[in-house]
């Protein structure tokens, strides 16, 4: 199994490397991917040092099995047909081909199965906001099904990539010497504020990033599930939050839906208000699974719920979902 990361020195690849060691994914060689800015330097991958190579168009992909890509919309669509020419699977990243009907949008504890059948060579990753989302929504599903969801995300700085981290740490060292704040990654100061605003506007008044949560949440579940979603960035280094609201088909009592979440696959329940334990990113960033809590039954609907939850959104919303579509493939081929 010889497997490559594509946008090997961004925040999502070094996670995918990390994460190769960490898991111990099963290859025999690795092989390191990047722009002009990044090819050339060289990162320690399971105790062998390999060199970020320049992606360009040509063969370098006709003996890997699987290339991991995150390395950009523009960048996936520019070289699939590079990345796919001599079978290389593609497990990408981006928001490239998420919707695309002959691509597979891949969950693995909500539908790993339809990472079989990729006849593009591609497999999609999800919204970081979708996958963190649909694991504590499956294993609801899996009782009864939900016909609606309102959410609304907490996410925080590392979602716009390392500078936008870079970002919120300068603010916050500018700020305790009394220095004038920059603004470069986000529309506004993310320091002592909330922004309720990620991504683009659409004609509908809602932005790109919540209609993604509409759109690739049903395509997952495979299911006419309604989802609206306002989505905030908030002055927290690492791991989203959301508070969700669903309307279930048949009722469930608060017990019934924390036995759900505690069996459920992906799922932490952490769940006992009375010791104020709950998730809280700062104490999750680093963490693999979705953690869910507070949960309690809507006061406005019989069939309502409604609980919170946070996940690490660089490993279990991006570059840890890829690996385990990746295990998932090796096991079952």
């Amino acid at each position: 199994m010889n497997i490559a990361i594509v946008g090997a020195s961004g925040a999502v690849g070094q996670e995918l490397i990390k994460l190769v060691e960490e898991r111990d994914f099963p290859c025999d060689t690795i092989r390191l991917f990047g722009s002009e800015r990044s090819a050339g330097r060289s990162y320690t991958v399971k105790g062998r040092e390999v060199t970020v190579e320049l992606l360009e168009e040509g063969d370098a992909f006709r003996d890997i099995d699987i290339a991991f890509v995150s390395a950009g919309a523009g960048t996936s669509k520019a070289f699939a047909s590079t990345i796919t020419k001599h079978s290389t699977l593609m497990i990408d990243n981006s928001s490239a081909f998420r919707m695309d009907e002959d691509v597979p949008l891949v969950v693995p504890e909500v539908n790993a199965s339809a990472a079989l059948s990729a006849p593009r060579r591609i497999i999609a990753n999800p919204n970081c906001t979708t996958i963190q989302m649909v694991v504590p929504l499956q294993a609801l599903e899996r009782k009864t099904h939900i016909r609606r969801v309102h959410v609304a995300t907490y996410q925080c700085a590392s979602g716009a990539g390392a500078s936008g981290m870079a970002e919120l740490e300068q603010q916050t060292h500018d700020y305790a010497e009394g220095k004038p704040l920059e603004v470069k990654k986000f529309s506004h100061q993310l320091l002592f504020n909330l922004i309720p605003h990620i991504d683009v506007f659409q004609e509908n008044g809602y932005t790109k990033e919540e209609m993604k949560m509409y759109n690739e949440t049903r395509k997952i579940m495979g299911s006419d599930i309604r989802v609206s979603a306002t989505c905030v960035r908030v002055p927290a280094l690492r791991a989203h939050s959301e508070a969700v609201w669903c309307e279930l088909e048949h009722p469930m009592t608060t017990e019934e839906a924390q036995e759900a979440f505690r069996i459920g696959e992906g799922c932490i329940l952490m769940d006992d208000p009375a010791q104020q334990v709950y998730p809280m990113p700062l104490d999750l960033s680093g963490r693999d699974e979705v953690f869910v809590g507070r949960v309690r039954q809507d006061l406005t609907d019989p069939n309502g719920l409604s609980f919170w939850c946070v996940a690490d959104q660089i490993r279990k919303g991006a570059a840890l979902n890829a690996i385990q579509i990746g295990e998932y493939i090796i096991r079952n081929k």
